[in-house]
This record gives C-alpha cells, sequence and structure tokens, in this order.
C-alpha cells in the first residue's frame, strides 16, 4: 500500500550522499525517517541525476534551506541513482556542489514504491514532494509528471498551513487570518 495522507509515512533507513558542513567535501551517511523523528520532514523525489529540469529543483530547494530551517523542517531528496552518482553529479554540477541537505539512494527503489511515486516501466520516481509531521504522520503529498518541475515557495506556504494546526482558507499565506 502507497502512503496516504493522515497515516502513519513510510519509515526508511537509505545511504545518503551530502556535503560536508563546511562545503568543503562529500560524505555518505545513513538517514532515517526514524532519526528525524521530532521535525517535520519534506521529502523530495526527482526522476535521475544528470538530467535538466532536476537540478534548478534541487539548486531552489537548497537555496530555501534556512527557511525550512526556520520552521523546524528536514530537507532531503531521492531518485533511484546511487550515492555515487549522486557524488558524481554533485561533483560536476557548479550549482549542485554546494548542496547542504542529504540525497538519498533508492537503488531498490523501495523508498519509492513505498511512497507510490515509482514509474512503472521506467524504474525511475515522479517528482513527489511530501511533508511528515514531528510524529511521523504524512500531512501532505504531491506527485507531479517527469516534466514539470515544482514551485518551493508553495511547498513553504503548505507547510505553514500545516504548522497553525487551523484551517487555512485559499490562497492562505503566512500572517493571513485562519479560518478558526
Amino acid at each position: 500500500m502507497s502512503a496516504q495522507i493522515g497515516q502513519p509515512a513510510p519509515e526508511f533507513e537509505l545511504q545518503a550522499y551530502n556535503r560536508d558542513k563546511d562545503n568543503t567535501d562529500g560524505q555518505f551517511s545513513t538517514v532515517s525517517l526514524s532519526g528525524l523523528k521530532g521535525k517535520w520532514v519534506c521529502l523530495f523525489f526527482y526522476p535521475l541525476d544528470f538530467t535538466f529540469v532536476c537540478p534548478t529543483e534541487i539548486v531552489a530547494f537548497n537555496e530555501a534551506l534556512g527557511e525550512f530551517d526556520d520552521r523546524d523542517c528536514a530537507l532531503l531528496t531521492a531518485s533511484t541513482d546511487s550515492a555515487y552518482s549522486h557524488k558524481g553529479w554533485c561533483d560536476s554540477h557548479e550549482g549542485l556542489g554546494k548542496l547542504k541537505y542529504p540525497m538519498l539512494a533508492d537503488t531498490n527503489h523501495n523508498l519509492s514504491r513505498a511512497y507510490g511515486v515509482l514509474h512503472p516501466e521506467k524504474g525511475i520516481a515522479y517528482r513527489g514532494i511530501f511533508l511528515i509531521d514531528p510524529n511521523g504522520v504524512l500531512r501532505y503529498m504531491a506527485v507531479h509528471d517527469l516534466g514539470v518541475g515544482r514551485n518551493v515557495e508553495e511547498v513553504l506556504r503548505v507547510l505553514d498551513a500545516l504548522q497553525t494546526d487551523k484551517l487555512c482558507p485559499c490562497n492562505w499565506k503566512k500572517g493571513d487570518e485562519t479560518i478558526n
């Protein structure tokens, strides 16, 4: 069964690649959802390393990392590529060389399958995005086709709305009145 809103988000423990705190060297680590309990989590999937739309999203999320940090939200990205492929892509791409959040390696496709974003014929992930609350409950999900990038500001807007724990009308933005 795929991930569902209001249900516990599928657990994972995967190898990841990310730059160290000084952005001087890359490192491999293991990242698990349970290791992030108590924080909000934004997990977004992208199709493949060494492509064209993907780095625009990955860099845009990286540029907004401070916004996610301000909301106590860990940022993670995942594709079906290996951690070594992630490293090679980051090392060869100027914008990705400054990436400050983990890139998960879903090489066995279990994570993409669990979150319902695995393309059935191509074996790659659609552009899925998931917001998970500090208790590990899935609170938001959206899936885009392979060629359509996402809007980071909209993800932050939804995160802000979820964090109010109130009813938020259409086009609500942080600072606007809620319904209750």
